[in-house]
């Protein structure tokens, strides 16, 4: 058995794409997989599967949330050890440590080359500062996400490549919940 960290992209988000907690393990459940754990309201699962792909947990959850809750998104799914590995890859840790919940982990849908990271840091006006590395990046928000103009969007039509983003909180519980040493 493989532990997996599945992220559900823009659900909850003002008042489209409600999705409970319950209905995440529910539909993980439902398929088979097993010890389906929620973290927040905010689309965020652990689950046990038989060693499979990222993308082939991935494309159930979604086909099973789709037919069974009528949610269309995408489901960005790291096994455990990648999710573990991005803790401890961290490129931030002192903003880690003074400001976790201004340091965002988005995981993306597939890995932009070198290329696309320097288009997207060239677009940056603030003073946020990003690290890509494979199919996650590291976004450094010292002034506040909500009115940095550095946002999902803009990452997604830079570099090619849709995601999800977690604040460096949620990351590190869920790196707790999936069984691996957070640090911060």
């Amino acid at each position: 058995m493989t532990t997996y960290v599945a992220l559900w992209r823009a659900v909850n988000v003002g008042s489209r794409s409600r999705l409970r907690s319950s209905e995440l393990v529910g539909v993980a459940t439902a398929l088979g997989f097993e010890g389906a754990r929620s973290w927040l309201q905010s689309g965020n699962l652990v689950l046990r599967a038989p060693t499979a792909s990222e993308a082939s947990v991935a494309s159930r959850l979604e086909q099973a949330c789709s037919s069974q809750l009528g949610l269309s998104t995408q489901v960005i799914v790291r096994s455990s050890a990648e999710w573990s590995r991005r803790v401890r890859e961290n490129p931030y840790a002192a903003e880690a440590a003074r400001d976790p919940a201004h340091l965002v982990l988005v995981a993306l849908s597939s890995a932009p080359g070198p290329a696309a990271w320097t288009r997207l840091r060239a677009l940056v006006t603030g003073r946020e500062y990003l690290e890509g590395r494979g199919r996650d990046a590291y976004l450094v928000y010292p002034d506040g996400i909500g009115r940095s103009r550095l946002t999902l969007g803009l990452l997604e039509r830079t570099v090619g490549a849709t995601g999800t983003a977690r604040n460096w909180n949620t990351v590190l519980a869920l790196d707790r919940l999936a069984g691996g040493v957070a640090r911060g």
